[in-house]
């Protein structure tokens, strides 16, 4: 009888963020696994209650296609849309006199509110 050669492994994590929470799950993969799959093997409904919804992957900040072959070391991100698109609250914020958390011709002083 043949004798069977294990396939060889890598580790990966998978990473999902929240307002008030975060998920790292370290897993040892076969190599070969996709961001798919290594999302599917963390088994975040289970962590979190429920099946979180990504609008895309990333790997170490940087979007890719599910079907992308990991590597040892590779975190997988999954990214949700902003509740606020940033140019918009840079637009009001504008308008308002103020910027991201100072107030425009205060000499940088940070805004009272």
């Amino acid at each position: 009888m043949p004798e069977t050669v294990p396939s060889p492994t890598i580790r990966v994590e998978v990473a999902w963020a929240e307002r008030d929470r975060q998920v790292l799950v370290a897993l040892e993969v076969p190599a070969g696994t996709t961001a798919a799959r290594a999302v599917e093997l963390a088994d975040l409904s289970r962590r979190l209650g429920a099946v979180p919804q990504a609008d895309a992957l990333g790997v170490h900040g940087r979007v890719v296609a599910p079907e992308r072959v990991l590597v040892a070391g590779d975190r997988v991100e999954l990214y949700r849309r902003l509740p606020v698109d940033p140019k918009e609250t840079r637009r009001r914020l504008a308008r308002e006199g103020r910027t991201m958390g100072r107030t425009v011709g205060s000499g940088g002083a940070p805004n009272a509110d």
